[in-house]
C-alpha cells in the first residue's frame, strides 16, 4: 500500500517539475487532491528555482 502512495505523489513531483520548466503557471495543476497538488507544486517551485539558477536553459 505505502508503495503505491509513493509512486502516485513522485509522479505528482515529477509532472509539476515538467510543468514548471516548460513555463507553465501554477494555476495548470490538474490535481485535486491537497496531497498530490502539494506535490506538484513543489516539483514545480523546484523546476523554477532550477531554472533561475540557470541549470537549464530552454
Amino acid at each position: 500500500m505505502q508503495t503505491k502512495k509513493r509512486d502516485r505523489l513522485g509522479r505528482a513531483h515529477s509532472n509539476g517539475y515538467k510543468a514548471g520548466l516548460t513555463g507553465k503557471t501554477k494555476e495548470k495543476c490538474p490535481y485535486q487532491n491537497t496531497d498530490a497538488k502539494s506535490e506538484w507544486l513543489g516539483g514545480w517551485r523546484d523546476a523554477l528555482t532550477d531554472k533561475n539558477l540557470g541549470l537549464f536553459k530552454l
